[in-house]
């Protein structure tokens, strides 16, 4: 077999499924875009205290950032995951957060994070999950 192999759908490598409840926070609409084309059967809530599966937020301050997590670790489900994403950039101009800043925000409040990714065009993203023993 030759060629490379293509990138897996984003909902896929994101861990989107039917039926979770989730929550977007400033997601870009070509994200959206391409996330609707696999036409899950999420159920959108229009603010975390609802209950969350899954969140997926898009910072560029760091303030910001801690702001969200702080919030979001007491809204989502023991399962869940919250996906966190900053601008890709180079050098790195757009944002004061970097993948050791998201880590250093997060892990204090119990985060451990365990995937990377791209996120759409120029967004960097990382997975966030509640460590084991805090479930």
């Amino acid at each position: 077999m030759t060629g490379a192999n293509p990138a897996p759908p984003l909902v896929r490598t994101l861990g989107l499924r039917d039926g979770q409840r989730v929550w977007f926070d400033a997601m870009p609409e070509h994200v959206i875009d391409e996330i609707d084309e696999y036409a899950l059967e999420l159920i959108f809530v229009a603010d975390p205290v609802e209950g969350i599966d899954a969140a997926h937020i898009f910072v560029t301050e760091l303030g910001d950032l801690i702001a969200k997590l702080a919030f979001l670790r007491e809204q989502i489900a023991p399962d869940g995951q919250v996906w966190v994403s900053w601008p890709q950039s180079s050098p790195p101009t757009a944002t004061d957060i970097d993948l050791d800043k998201i880590r250093a925000a997060s892990q204090p409040l119990g985060f451990l994070d365990t995937k990377q990714a791209s996120i759409g065009e120029g967004w960097c993203g990382i997975k966030l999950v509640i460590r084991k023993e805090l479930r």
